[in-house]
């Protein structure tokens, strides 16, 4: 499926939390640090994503912030 995005993390999803109609998926990337995103829980089952599976994580925004520490 073409995308336009252009931020893709490769992955494994580590957890995914279903609470009511929204779910949290935890992915971890190839470089060892994680990404969470929140979705629907009908996505999760029309991905047919589990634990342990492989992913891309997408990041599409308008907006990116920088804080210093």
């Amino acid at each position: 499926m073409p995308l336009s995005a252009r931020n893709r993390l490769a992955g494994t999803v580590r957890s995914i939390d279903a609470d009511g109609p929204l779910a949290e998926v935890v992915v971890e990337t190839e470089g060892g640090e994680t990404v969470a995103a929140v979705i629907t829980r009908d996505s999760v089952d029309r991905l047919g994503i589990d634990e342990g599976d492989g992913v891309n994580a997408v990041v599409k925004a308008t907006d990116v912030m920088i804080e210093a520490e």
